[in-house]
């Protein structure tokens, strides 16, 4: 029996782009809907006579904002967020401007402080055109068809790269039960 259909594979590039169509129609509601924001992480689920491995990617999620968790006996829950800061551009204020009412040194004075803020702040101020990295929360269920050992799971990140190991629990062994 197959974890997953083959339906799900050969529909992989229409979920894409209907991923990718969320992600450019809402993208510059960055404010506005910020508490909705999410993602989907991509994830690989391999079987073997023993075990179960999820391999899935987390590029920038840090560890410490990861949550795996049994929701039932077979049910394995990954959920997290990813931050990501990105400053606006610097917007000119009322102080910004210089009064027409002062006198020609100050205003030189002024104009050379500017040009020295402004070297130093040119790097910080970078004005994005493109961002296409995926921010925000994502929840991931995965249902297993077999008993799990859930005592034995190891997870581990590395380059991204969330591993977990889920060890397939043994058959119970039948017992005889005498009669008194």
């Amino acid at each position: 029996m197959s974890l997953f259909p083959r339906f799900t594979q050969e529909c992989a590039p229409i979920f894409r782009l209907f991923d990718e169509y969320d992600r450019q129609a809402f993208r510059d509601l960055d404010g506005q809907f910020k508490s909705i924001r999410s993602f989907t992480p991509k994830f690989d689920v391999k079987e073997t006579k023993t075990h179960y491995e999820l391999h899935g990617e987390l590029a920038g999620v840090e560890q410490k904002n990861i949550n795996i968790e049994w929701t039932d006996n077979n049910t394995l829950t990954i959920s997290g967020r990813h931050e990501y800061q990105k400053k606006l551009d610097h917007q000119p204020t009322v102080e910004d401007e210089t009064s027409a009412n002062t006198s020609k040194d100050t205003s030189v004075a002024k104009q050379s402080e500017k040009k020295d803020v402004a070297k130093q702040t040119e790097s910080s101020n970078a004005k994005y055109w493109v961002s296409e990295r995926s921010v925000g929360e994502f929840h991931r269920s995965f249902a297993f068809p077999a008993r799990i050992d859930q005592d034995a799971i190891k997870a581990s990140l590395k380059n991204g790269i969330l591993s977990i190991v889920i060890p397939k629990a043994t058959a119970p062994q039948a017992r005889k039960i005498y009669i008194e």
